[in-house]
């Protein structure tokens, strides 16, 4: 055999050995994730269910999904455990600060201009009330939208299922 036809099935083997590594090493770091869970740790289930820790035992885990609910798991179910910060932050909506108030961005860009003068064009255009944009031309003529609509639907021929436009 030729040096050649060996090297497809060395680079093969190379690449199995690579994966299997990489997966037993992942497994690896799930295993010592569970078992470093203790009660009060929020967790999340392989089936995407949120829950706290009730109780650790040796192949199974109590879980508190709420008041008064409390399901037995098997250790292997857990699929991820969660900070503190991140578990209020996705089950109860609760955002950790981590900054400080100073750093937050406004709504609106009025903080961002330094002018205190209340004669500015600006300010009066606040003060007024909002514009209506709308259109009123149908209003004043006297024609009722509702009937304008109408006769517009009764002008345009009628479709159906089986036609198109295209020729």
């Amino acid at each position: 055999m030729n040096a050649f036809t060996l090297l497809p099935f060395i680079v093969l083997i190379a690449a199995m050995f690579l994966m299997t590594r990489s997966a037993k090493k992942k497994q690896q770091q799930a295993a010592n994730m569970r078992n470093e869970m203790q009660s009060g740790s929020g967790v999340r289930t392989i089936g995407g269910m949120y829950a706290t820790v009730k109780e650790v035992n040796e192949d199974t885990v109590l879980l508190d999904a709420g008041p008064g609910v409390e399901l037995l798991f098997a250790k292997n179910a857990i699929g991820a455990v969660l900070t503190d910060d991140e578990y209020n932050r996705i089950v109860h909506g609760i955002e950790h600060d981590l900054k400080s108030d100073a750093d937050i961005v406004p709504d609106d860009a009025s903080s961002l201009t330094e002018t205190d003068e209340s004669d500015s064009p600006a300010a009066a255009a606040s003060d007024d009330k909002a514009v209506d944009l709308g259109k009123k031309d149908a209003d004043e003529d006297g024609t009722d939208t509702a009937e304008a609509a109408e006769t517009k639907a009764d002008d345009e021929p009628k479709k159906t299922d089986g036609d198109s436009d295209a020729k």
